[in-house]
């Protein structure tokens, strides 16, 4: 079953990965840097500003800097070490027909991707905060989307491997977002940009 499914990983990387061209060997390469998406991080932290008061966005914001930090530790410091599992661009089965870019093959292993784990974390945090204001999150799904498939198109990640790390993402987020509802604190101090008194996280 293993070898079927490691398989069939090899195939869909394969066609993914094939269908390149320069122009988006240029686009996907900038997808996947990590400081290109620091406005949209900017954007959505002022968002929590604006609609939760400061008080209530500064717990949000350090619970995203909480849950994207572990996150990324337990992908890459921990999962890929334990799994151990090689990366296309190291893999001897295919790795001398994947296509790469800017001579970039990653590091050794790649299960599970921690670009899947910290984007999912990220959206999902975010869209359970929103949820208190009856506002979703769902068009984070196209930032997600487009950094998992990046890292495919660049051959450094097989389609299990983003699997995983979208699961490991979104229930660490899951697990954040409950502690923060269950944080000891007056939440009578924290009021909401209208001053009306708070009604997260501990409230129902």
């Amino acid at each position: 079953m293993i070898e079927y499914l490691n398989h069939i990983d090899q195939l869909w990387l394969l066609a993914i990965n094939g269908a390149h061209a320069p122009w988006a060997d240029s686009v996907f390469w900038w997808v996947s840097k990590s400081y290109v998406w620091f406005p949209l991080y900017a954007l959505l932290i002022g968002l929590l500003f604006k609609q939760f008061g400061w008080r209530k966005a500064l717990i949000y914001t350090a619970a995203l800097f909480i849950a994207v930090g572990l996150s990324d530790y337990i992908s890459s410091g921990i999962i890929k070490h334990l799994v151990c599992r090689p990366r296309p661009t190291h893999d001897p089965a295919i790795m001398d027909i994947v296509h790469t870019v800017n001579g970039y093959f990653g590091g050794k292993y790649g299960f599970v991707s921690s670009h899947a784990a910290n984007t999912m974390c990220v959206a999902m945090l975010f869209s359970l905060i929103w949820k208190q204001k009856n506002n979703h999150g769902w068009w984070l799904l196209l930032y997600v989307a487009l950094n998992c498939y990046s890292r495919m198109y660049l051959g450094v990640h097989y389609p299990g491997d983003i699997l995983g790390g979208l699961i490991v993402g979104a229930l660490i987020a899951w697990g954040v977002y409950t502690l923060i509802r269950r944080l000891p604190v007056r939440w009578n101090e924290l009021k909401d940009v209208d001053g009306a008194a708070g009604d997260l996280p501990g409230d129902s």
